[in-house]
């Protein structure tokens, strides 16, 4: 009798899913446009870290005999026509006062320096040191976006007012979704007279013209705050105006939530009210949280810029992107100095990109995007 063959079936693998963030991820990464103005964002925020190491000179040093100074060009070819591995400025001469016409020295030639000893400098408030990334020998000066009425390089402002622009939007946005998710989440879990309240609150707030409650509320300050008690007003200022919205769409997304099994299943069981809310219902909030907060920052730079170029917001000398492009509501020194628009195109650029990463995390967290 011829033993039978025994076959062994050796069971399937079953495939483990993606990770909800890992599919997220995958199609963020998919989305070009989002990558780009991550990428964007990520080298403005870096900047903006480095921005005293990076600028050659104190943003608020003036040199009244270089007001309006134009952009220092770099040069690779000298008047001779021999190529140069470096860069060289020249020295620049005012020629004609009357139209501001400045002309460059052309008999030596300045070298482009790395790691040069400057100004010192304290590095946000850990160490001070005079090292900046660039510079010259003196007495050229580079000013890569020129300098503006007072003769201050633009280029070193505008690291210095990164500070205010930039960051102004991350704090604003914490305050608005803390509370929006606070209140929203109090209102749509409880209901009855205290959604009532609130909700008639949040639409108080709603009905007022964002500008115009700003204006109202920074006016209601004391004129003499220094520039640090100025920036953590107007941050207080921005996050109190938009967290209205942001309340109400959590509210929504409360009420829809709170009678699923899982909140009935933490009731039964015994957790507070709070912890239900922290710990259940509010996590499940956070892909619109996330894809708002990419989408909103925008408004609160916009807000500063809005209140800075007003004269309501920072003040001099602080720099600020908003109180740099002050000077270019005059239409001569407009015409004449167009680089007095640079805070202006480095405001474009931080909004659209955002708007880009905004718009890519909407999309990664959208359930109803293909894998």
């Amino acid at each position: 009798m011829s033993k039978a063959s025994v076959h062994t079936i050796e069971p399937k693998k079953m495939s483990k899913g993606k990770a909800p963030w890992k599919i997220v991820l995958g199609r963020l990464v998919r989305n070009r446009s989002a990558i780009i103005g991550g990428i964007i964002l990520a080298f403005l925020y870096i900047a903006m870290i480095l921005g005293p190491s990076i600028g050659p000179y104190n943003p608020g040093e003036q040199d009244l005999m270089n007001f309006y100074h134009p952009p220092t060009a770099l040069h690779f070819i000298d008047e001779n026509g021999r190529l140069h591995l470096w860069p060289f400025v020249y020295k620049y001469e005012l020629t004609d006062l009357d139209y501001m016409t400045y002309t460059p020295d052309k008999s030596k030639k300045y070298f482009v320096k790395l790691f040069v000893r400057g100004e010192s400098y304290s590095f946000w408030g850990l160490f001070n040191t005079n090292i900046h990334l660039f510079g010259v020998e003196p007495p050229a000066k580079i000013y890569l976006f020129g300098t503006d009425g007072l003769g201050r390089d633009v280029f070193s402002r505008l690291l210095d007012g990164a500070k205010i622009s930039l960051s102004v939007g991350l704090l604003g946005i914490f305050i608005t979704l803390t509370l929006g998710m606070l209140i929203g989440g109090i209102s749509g879990y409880f209901g009855g007279i205290i959604d009532i309240g609130l909700m008639r609150l949040t639409e108080l707030i709603l009905a007022i013209p964002g500008l115009y409650l700003i204006l109202a509320l920074r006016a209601t300050f004391p004129t003499e705050l220094t520039s640090s008690q100025m920036y953590l007003l107007i941050v207080v200022i921005l996050g109190f105006i938009y967290w209205a919205g942001t309340s109400r769409v959590i509210r929504g997304m409360v009420l829809a939530q709170r009678e699923q099994e899982f909140v009935l299943a933490a009731r039964s069981l015994g957790a507070s009210h709070l912890r239900i809310i922290l710990k259940h219902i509010l996590p499940n909030t956070l892909s619109y949280v996330i894809v708002a907060a990419t989408i909103s920052i925008p408004a609160y730079i916009l807000g500063e810029v809005a209140l800075s170029y007003l004269g309501v917001g920072i003040e001099e000398p602080q720099a600020s992107w908003g109180n740099m492009l002050r000077q270019a509501q005059d239409v001569r020194v407009l015409t004449s100095f167009p680089w007095i628009l640079v805070p202006g195109v480095a405001i474009f650029v931080t909004v659209f990109a955002f708007n880009f990463l905004g718009d890519g995390v909407r999309d990664a967290v959208d359930p109803r995007q293909k894998i």
